[in-house]
């Protein structure tokens, strides 16, 4: 699948104009989001100011089918894919929080989403951060919506400014910006970090059919949807507290 993104009228922005010059926190719904979504932006704050990336799920469910990997074996093998790729971006295992929340789970109406929210307010507490970057709800996948809710919950708490980063809808919905009226668009040159970025989306080895085998129905990463986030600039939407 080859898709040419539609022309927008998105702001060129800087990195330090992103981070204002501050650590960060990006909220990652799973494993590999941060490097798709966030990659660029990432290395950038990882080599000055310094960033934070809360997991949020465990990344167990990319490949229920397989009989080799137990959930537990999936979600301690994309747990080391996440350092690796973190490490690509000049960061520590250190500098990630893991929530464990179940994989495919976060839009049961019982997930305790403000509680959550508190969790990553103290975060942003704790790091002197006072910006947030989290999937956009306009994302069709459940723990992408929940996390761009949990994100807008946590900048009210914290009055930190929140940025949205679309991934699946970037890619499966030409119109995505429909559902993201209002904000203003920002767009990040990564071309200066552009291998690192590559470097650290191609650490996710299961999410690139190299690890579980033996689920033939399992999720593997679109060649064409991989160059496109490596190759494209980095899009940032400001959210509002509303």
């Amino acid at each position: 699948m080859t898709m040419t993104e539609p022309v927008s009228r998105a702001q060129r922005v800087t990195a330090d104009a992103l981070t204002g010059q501050r650590p960060i926190v990006v909220l990652a719904p799973h494993p590999d989001d941060e490097s798709l979504g966030c990659g660029g932006l990432l290395a950038h704050a990882f080599a000055g100011d310094g960033a934070h990336v809360v997991l949020m799920t465990d990344g167990a469910g990319s490949h229920p089918g397989s009989r080799l990997w137990t959930g537990a074996e999936r979600a301690a093998q994309r747990a080391r894919e996440l350092d690796t790729a973190i490490h690509e971006l000049g960061g520590r295992s250190s500098d990630v929080t893991r929530l464990g929340l179940p994989d495919a789970g976060m839009g049961d109406p019982a997930m305790p989403v403000l509680s959550i929210a508190r969790t990553i307010a103290r975060q942003l507490s704790r790091l002197g951060a006072r910006t947030l970057f989290a999937t956009a709800p306009t994302d069709p996948h459940c723990d992408h919506q929940a996390t761009a809710e949990i994100a807008r919950l946590c900048a009210r708490l914290t009055r930190a400014r929140l940025f949205y980063y679309p991934v699946w809808s970037r890619w499966k919905q030409p119109d995505f910006r429909t559902g993201l009226v209002g904000m203003d668009e920002y767009r990040l040159d990564t071309t200066p970090v552009r291998r690192r970025k590559a470097r650290a989306i191609a650490a996710h080895r299961s999410q690139h059919g190299q690890v579980f085998t033996d689920d033939a129905a399992g999720f593997v990463l679109d060649p064409e949807f991989v160059r496109m986030f490596v190759d494209a600039d980095e899009l940032y939407f400001e959210g509002t507290l509303a």
